[in-house]
This record gives C-alpha cells, sequence and structure tokens, in this order.
C-alpha cells in the first residue's frame, strides 16, 4: 500500500512538473513573440517632415527608427561624458589650487625667463584644448537636439535633392553615424565639400 502511494505521489509530481513545463514554455513563446513584434515595430523606419533649408517646402523622409535614435543618443551621450570629464581635467590644470584663480602670465612658480616661456606656452596650448573641447560639446548638443526634433541623420546636402552618392541617401549611414555622431553630411557629401 505504501508503495502504491508513493508511486501516486511521483506520477503527481511528474503530471505537475510536466504542466509546468507547458506553461512555462507558453509563456516564454508568447513573450519571446512580443519581442520579436517589438524589435519589428522598433526597427521600422519613419517617416518625418522636414522643411527644406533652400527651398523652404516641407518634405518627406523616412528616416531612422525609434531603436536607431535611442541606439545613437546613447553614443552621443558616452561622447558627451568623456568631453566634460576632460574640461574638468583641463579646468583642474589651469586652476591654481592654493587661490582656486586661473593660472595667468605673473605665476610665481616660472623662477626663470625660459620657464616662464614655456609655462606661458603650456597654459596656451591648456586653453585651446580647452576651446577645442567647448565646440565639440556644442556639436554634440546640436545633434542631441536633432535626435529630439527627429530630423537626425538626414544629410543636409541631400535634403532637397538627393545625390545618392552613398546607399542610404538622403539619410547618412548608421556606420558614418555611430563613428561621427555629430555629422550632418554623409562621407562622400563631406569629401565633395572639401574639395571645393
Amino acid at each position: 500500500m505504501a508503495k502504491k502511494n508513493e508511486n501516486k505521489k511521483e506520477t503527481k509530481g511528474k503530471a505537475s512538473a510536466n504542466t509546468a513545463k507547458k506553461t512555462s514554455a507558453a509563456k516564454n513563446k508568447k513573450t519571446t513573440k512580443a519581442k520579436t513584434t517589438s524589435k519589428r515595430l522598433s526597427r521600422a523606419a519613419r517617416t518625418i517632415e522636414i522643411v527644406s533649408p533652400t527651398t523652404k517646402k516641407t518634405i518627406k523622409i523616412k528616416g531612422y527608427s525609434e531603436a536607431d535614435l535611442a541606439e545613437f543618443k546613447e553614443v552621443i551621450l558616452k561622447k558627451r561624458d568623456e568631453i566634460l570629464e576632460n574640461l574638468a581635467s583641463l579646468r583642474e590644470q589651469m586652476m591654481d589650487l592654493s587661490t582656486g584663480q586661473y593660472v595667468n602670465e605673473n605665476s610665481p612658480y616660472s623662477l626663470h625667463m625660459a620657464e616662464q616661456g614655456t609655462d606661458a606656452q603650456e597654459r596656451e596650448k591648456l586653453y585651446l584644448w580647452a576651446q577645442r573641447e567647448n565646440k565639440f560639446l556644442g556639436y554634440l548638443e546640436d545633434a542631441l537636439a536633432r535626435i529630439e526634433n527627429g530630423t537626425y541623420g538626414i544629410c543636409i546636402e541631400c535634403i532637397d535633392e538627393p545625390k545618392h552618392l552613398c546607399p542610404t541617401c538622403p539619410l547618412i549611414p548608421k556606420e558614418r553615424l555611430l563613428a561621427v555622431p555629430h555629422t550632418q553630411h554623409c562621407l562622400q557629401v563631406k569629401q565633395l565639400l572639401q574639395k571645393k
């Protein structure tokens, strides 16, 4: 009798385990199907209405999907964080820690005239680097604004009249945007502009 009860318990345990597995598998299938559908939807190109800078007419262009724009935004935010760190480092190098003011030519640390010249040159380099980083930061902020208003990734030279120099015209290829996220020109158009 005890053996029969044990066999019944084992059978019930196996049946409930099988039911749990089937339920879990069905849930996983639904979840996978939902994820696939959402991926398909999020990767779909969006239609953007943009005002042409030259003709002032509204033009409809197929732009990057929401998922692509989120990926571009993440790249831009990482680059922006790097620049902010660099600017903080440059600011520390330009500041006199004892006074909290920017170091100038009358710095008491240089005792010899030759050292003063070297110090001035180093200060000038730091200011130029800081200026360059601030300019790049502005470009990244502009790119973030274009993502927000939906015009990111469109080559501004190809809005009115696509030149078809790249396969995604008038969109800038994704690889270029990942490498140079603040750009507003595809590589081929940029090269043509530099030749002029």
